[in-house]
């Protein structure tokens, strides 16, 4: 598996956000879902759509699932912006509780994690993004994005499960340069 990295550009995410919305919905509320979650890929394409909807036909204030890496709970609110996506996708389809979100076009199957990969690197290509790009990087782009608007380290670590500080940095791609700058910036 390669080292992916993380959007760092909030112009290349809202250039794919376009691509995907103008393409399909539920890509669209893949890419939103997953880079406003920090979820694993096996965990977003795992989500049926009882975990996102009431049977009252709402989204859902909080997702509560369990991971399937750690076997852990993960309970979390849903922000506007996944909200809005996932209205607008789910108000495209026909489902039953019991369906998966992220629906394959072949059957009444979940989308595999091959077909997500494809869809994510189509769109990151197409805005210019040049690095590694898979489906890891809608986790780390939450965590980057996370820790540039003031999320400290120590809750990151934590939300990541993560062992140490460094690991987490490492993770969601702050690079020795960054950590420079601070030292170059500073200037007290």
């Amino acid at each position: 598996m390669e080292f992916v990295q993380p959007i760092r550009e909030k112009k290349q995410i809202d250039s794919m956000k376009k691509i995907l919305k103008a393409t399909n919905l539920r890509d669209h509320c893949l890419f939103i879902l997953g880079i406003n979650s920090g979820l694993r890929i096996s965990d977003l394409l795992k989500l049926n759509i009882h975990d996102v909807m009431d049977d009252r036909g709402r989204v859902r204030d909080r997702i509560s699932i369990r991971e399937t890496k750690t076997g852990k709970s993960k309970d979390f609110p849903v922000g506007d912006t996944a909200r809005k996506a996932i209205m607008e996708y789910l108000s495209t389809r026909t489902y039953t509780l019991n369906d998966p979100l992220f629906l394959s076009r072949k059957g009444r199957q979940a989308l595999k994690r091959q077909q997500a990969y494809k869809i994510i690197n189509d769109a990151a290509r197409a805005v210019g993004i040049k690095e590694n790009i898979g489906t890891h990087t809608l986790r780390k782009t939450f965590g980057y994005h996370a820790y540039q608007s003031g999320v400290s380290l120590a809750v990151l670590q934590k939300l990541f499960n993560h062992s140490a500080p460094s690991v987490t940095l490492s993770y969601i791609g702050i690079t020795q340069d960054e950590l420079d700058e601070v030292y170059l910036n500073l200037n007290l």
